[in-house]
């Protein structure tokens, strides 16, 4: 892994995007000193930088000038609109680095690299997984797409925010980004399944949890959503929108590629119907929501007694 104190002292990097995992990776790029710009839509999200990084008036004025450019959008129409469709791009200047970091369509991100090697730039497609706490923590999993020497120059970065794995060329970050969804959403879906299941029968979830944790069973999602779960802490870490957007993503690259993946498809239509229940910015645990309507029982008292002795 890169140094982080191998970062330049004059390096510039504006980041587009201050949202729920934008905010705390800023904060990571400050505390190791950089020289950091920030952009957002919304200005109030910029506020709490404003003492300590340069807040852009426009998504062209931090493009301009900046070593390296990242973005930490919501999806690819949303990098399209901020950065290409609005010309802030020709702004880059010749060398500079772009590092998109949004979960976007890799047929977008290969679009956004070819304008950006026209302007004599280089370009990383870099979405991350871990969460607001992997943000908070500088554990995220970072996964990119590009050219060794674009990623040489950006792994001193990456090291602040977590642990980058160079995945090939343009485009397949974006592809293990879309395998992270797959397994990370059918997973939530098991977990949701498996202790509603466990409950129902009455035993109780939080043991079962605590079991399965040291079994074959044992992963992140059940031990960090799972305790979501059972303390009904549904404030988004990683809002159900945005996994359903990453599910459509994934359906829409196995029609491309000629693939059925029908556990995907299944979970898909799950967060579907959540969001149509008017849960669409709870966190994506919170798919357990849906089960529960759809049984007509709540996990916390599924485990009381329910039948006669």
């Amino acid at each position: 892994m890169s140094d982080p104190s191998s970062l330049p002292p004059s390096l510039s990097v504006s980041f587009l995007g201050i949202g729920l995992m934008g905010a705390p990776m800023v904060t990571r790029l400050l505390a190791a000193g950089l020289a950091v710009t920030v952009w957002n839509r919304s200005v109030s999200k910029t506020v709490p930088f404003a003492d300590q990084a340069r807040v852009a008036a426009s998504p062209a004025d931090a493009v301009k000038g900046a070593d390296v450019v990242i973005s930490m959008l919501e999806n690819g129409g949303a990098v399209d609109a901020v950065l290409y469709q609005s010309g802030a791009i020709e702004q880059l200047q010749e060398a500079a680095l772009v590092i998109d970091m949004s979960s976007i369509e890799p047929a977008t991100a290969r679009r956004h690299a070819g304008r950006v090697a026209a302007l004599g730039g280089l370009y990383l497609d870099a979405p991350v997984s871990g969460g607001t706490r992997g943000a908070e923590e500088g554990s995220l999993s970072i996964m990119a797409g590009g050219e060794d020497h674009a990623f040489m120059r950006a792994a001193p970065i990456f090291a602040v925010m977590g642990k980058a794995t160079h995945i090939g060329p343009v485009g397949t970050g974006q592809l293990a980004k879309l395998a992270n969804q797959a397994i990370v959403g059918i997973t939530i879906g098991a977990v949701s399944e498996a202790l509603l299941l466990a409950a129902k029968g009455g035993a109780r979830p939080e043991k079962v949890r605590e079991a399965l944790l040291g079994g074959f069973a044992g992963s992140k999602i059940l031990e960090q959503h799972g305790e979501r779960m059972l303390e009904r802490n549904f404030e988004p870490g990683a809002p159900a929108r945005i996994q359903l957007k990453d599910l459509r993503m994934i359906l829409d690259e196995a029609r491309a590629e000629g693939l059925s993946l029908p556990l995907s498809q299944r979970v898909f239509e799950e967060y579907r119907a959540l969001l149509a229940s008017g849960n669409g910015e709870v966190d994506h645990s919170g798919l357990l929501l849906e089960l529960e309507r759809l049984n007509g029982v709540r996990l916390d008292t599924a485990s009381l007694p329910n039948k006669d002795p």
